[in-house]
């Protein structure tokens, strides 16, 4: 019997394959869109159909998808297509409530900053004016606009060339670079959910070296099937340029330590088991060292 349902898309309505893409493509940022129309109508709108595509030039997409239920489009599509400019800013976990309220559908011409009470501050290069309330801005003008469909659900991909950014100094560190803890971004996720990303939701992982890691193909077979060691720890084991000896482990593992506390780190373990389990705990905790330490002791 099969681990997985698999559907095509005509096997489902639209609103339950849209909700199964939703759920399963998670978590995603939020482009909280305002635009302008030909009379000057300000709109404000979040979009989870958004990222980043391109840094030279700096190249946004978002999508403001034709409505599953009845095939109208949204005011911020409309908007574009009219004034071709748009702001996209960032949605902290502050705002996250407001930002929520402003996807009301509203009538056209109300203005959603007043609804949900942001303040507006005008941009430097277009139209549209800014979130004050949003960590980070990106003033855009819009260079394309794809439509996927003509049918309800059906997306309108938003193709902005970035003209200017903002970043709120308080979400920066010391070195000018932004804090992902400082600005506590959330993100979409199926149905009601979001995610926020901060506090222990954020984790590091050590990008591949520059020679290459060995890969799990070439790590020892009593390590590469091990019933005690995760996925997550074989990648961090395989990306070593060769497996360390002990010496090299304790000229890094060793510094600074007694001779007692040497050997009670050199100890034996009294069984594979037991070996394989505290690497597991020590790669967890990014101890990669230490857990190749244990696997050789």
């Amino acid at each position: 019997m099969s681990d997985f349902n698999s559907y095509l898309p005509s096997d489902l309505p639209v609103p339950a394959f849209h909700g199964l893409l939703l759920g399963a493509i998670s978590p995603r940022p939020i482009a909280f869109a305002s635009t302008i129309d030909k009379d000057g109508n300000v709109n404000l709108s979040p979009f989870s159909f958004f990222n980043v595509f391109g840094a030279n030039p700096p190249t946004l997409i978002f999508s403001p998808a034709r409505r599953v239920r009845d095939n109208t489009t949204k005011h911020t599509l409309e908007n574009v297509k009219e004034v071709g400019e748009v702001v996209i800013n960032m949605v902290s976990y502050s705002m996250v409530e407001q930002m929520s309220l402003s996807s009301t559908e509203y009538d056209k011409g109300v203005n959603e900053f007043i609804k949900a009470g942001f303040t507006p501050i005008t941009s430097d290069i277009v139209a549209p004016p800014r979130v004050l309330e949003s960590p980070a801005q990106f003033e855009c003008v819009v260079k394309q606009i794809i439509e996927t469909g003509t049918d309800g659900g059906a997306g309108n991909l938003i193709i902005c060339e970035v003209k200017k950014m903002h970043i709120n100094k308080a979400v920066l560190d010391k070195e000018g670079k932004i804090d992902p803890q400082l600005i506590d971004l959330v993100a979409r996720m199926g149905g009601n959910y979001y995610v926020r990303a901060s506090g222990d939701a954020i984790f590091e992982v050590a990008k591949p070296l520059s020679t290459k890691g060995i890969g799990v193909d070439a790590l020892p077979d009593s390590i590469k099937n091990s019933k005690y060691l995760s996925g997550n720890t074989l990648g961090k084991l395989g990306n070593v340029e060769k497996i360390p000896t002990i010496e090299e482990i304790e000229e890094v593992e060793f510094k600074g330590l007694t001779e007692e506390e040497k050997e009670m780190i050199r100890s034996v373990f009294p069984n594979e088991e037991a070996q394989h389990k505290t690497a597991e705990e020590y790669a967890q905790e990014g101890k990669v060292m230490q857990a190749w330490a244990a696997l050789l002791s």
